[in-house]
């Protein structure tokens, strides 16, 4: 059996577009005819850009190799061009390709992809989802509302979720590390009472802030969120700075958490070994794929961490998601985006039921793609996937964040 073909398929989500602005699919095919699907989760170059990176890195290092063979083509695509270091972009051409031959293995074997890891761990996922807008909340309006946030909250905890994630506290900038105004602290802190309030102990706040502060800032801003015990403090400072987060994870009575921005090993390992955080987020379309993030579980469990796998993308890489959660013994839980696009475009193979995710049994990643509806949303933009702001905090009135895709207005 051997790696023949491949189909790129880049699908805008209508909207509300939770989950980007895109989503890039990958199908492999075999010489025997076994088709695999994949999701490349890249965001730092365009969807045309990224076709071209995606192509190259299974012409160069994938095509006519057998599926098996995934150490191979990890150290061939990791190594390549004299680098043997992290790459955003050719990591995350690679992991949706990875993602894909796990597909093509398990169908082969007529096996789930968790039984070729070790098997199965857990039979039941923790779920999580990102607070959303209902029906008849303002789009506007909503990311800046206590109440709002408090009733979706609510909704979800009803619906079965027992945790639920929100990012009041600033602009998404392009600018680094800010200093939070005193506004977004105070906003941060009536989001996490009201929504505290509206859901008691039924479930788990998870704070965000997608690496918006400096180390100084996002202490004050962690402590005074303290009183509200939420589970997690995420990606409170950018990715890179290993010792500073680690800083304010000492600082701060909040577990850190961090990852869907790392790829590999050699960007987790350090964040472990400094105690900068103890939640992993890896997104799997980006981190290397599945065994490359089965390895960093395992690093994960010498130090008591525990993995969270990251989801703001589609549902293919959703499935990766699942199958590594089902298979290790520290997962904590898995992020989670319900939308009827969502499950369309995997026939509704995968769903979460009261708040939890039942692994597929079914051969390989165990979804049904369906291929005509992904072409019949064609991404026609020019955006990337996810964008910052280049404003700066506004300190004088205030921010409103509505993340780095919001959400299409028709």
């Amino acid at each position: 059996m051997k790696l023949r073909d491949l189909d790129i398929i880049v699908t805008a989500p209508p909207a509300p577009g939770w989950g980007g602005r895109y989503w890039i699919l990958v199908k492999l095919t075999t010489d025997d005819g076994i088709v695999g699907w994949g999701e490349c989760y890249a965001s730092s170059v365009g969807p045309d850009a990224m076709r071209a990176v995606i192509e190259d890195v299974f012409g160069r290092h994938m095509a006519g190799e057998n599926p098996e063979n995934i150490e191979l083509m990890f150290r061939r695509a990791y190594s390549s061009g004299f680098t043997q270091r992290p790459d955003l972009t050719v990591m995350g051409a690679f992991s949706g390709l990875e993602i894909a031959c796990w597909d093509i293995l398990g169908k082969a074997r007529d096996r789930p992809v968790h039984a070729l890891l070790g098997g199965r761990m857990n039979d039941r996922i923790r779920a999580y989802t990102y607070l959303y807008p209902l029906p008849h909340h303002g789009l506007d309006a909503f990311w800046t509302s206590p109440e709002m946030a408090a009733e979706s909250a609510l909704d979800s905890v009803e619906r079965g979720f027992t945790a639920v994630k929100f990012d009041p506290a600033g602009p998404y900038t392009l600018r680094g590390g800010h200093m939070p105004g005193m506004r977004d602290i105070s906003m941060s802190v009536a989001f996490c009472k009201a929504i505290r309030d509206a859901v008691g102990d039924r479930a788990d706040l998870l704070f965000g802030t997608h690496g918006q502060f400096t180390t100084a800032g996002a202490i004050r801003l962690g402590q005074a969120l303290e009183p509200y015990s939420p589970l997690w403090f995420e990606e409170p400072i950018p990715p890179d700075a290993v010792e500073d987060m680690a800083k304010v994870a000492r600082a701060v009575r909040i577990p850190v958490a961090t990852g869907e921005r790392l790829t590999t090993k050699a960007e987790f390992a350090p964040i472990l070994r400094s105690g900068a955080a103890s939640i992993l987020q890896p997104a799997l379309g980006r981190a290397g794929g599945i065994w490359e993030m089965k390895k960093v579980a395992a690093i994960a469990e010498v130090y008591n961490a525990q993995m969270a796998p990251h989801l703001y993308a589609g549902p293919v890489e959703w499935a990766a998601n699942i199958h590594l959660a089902a298979s290790i013994p520290n997962i904590l839980m898995c992020e989670t985006i319900e939308t009827p696009f969502h499950d369309q475009l995997i026939k509704g193979t995968i769903r979460v039921e009261d708040g939890f995710i039942t692994p597929p049994t079914t051969p390989g990643l165990g979804i049904e793609v369906d291929e005509d509806l992904a072409r019949a949303h064609p991404y026609t933009g020019d955006g990337l996937h996810l964008q910052m702001q280049e404003d700066p905090c506004d300190y004088a009135n205030g921010n409103n964040f509505e993340g780095g895709a919001p959400a299409p207005r028709d």
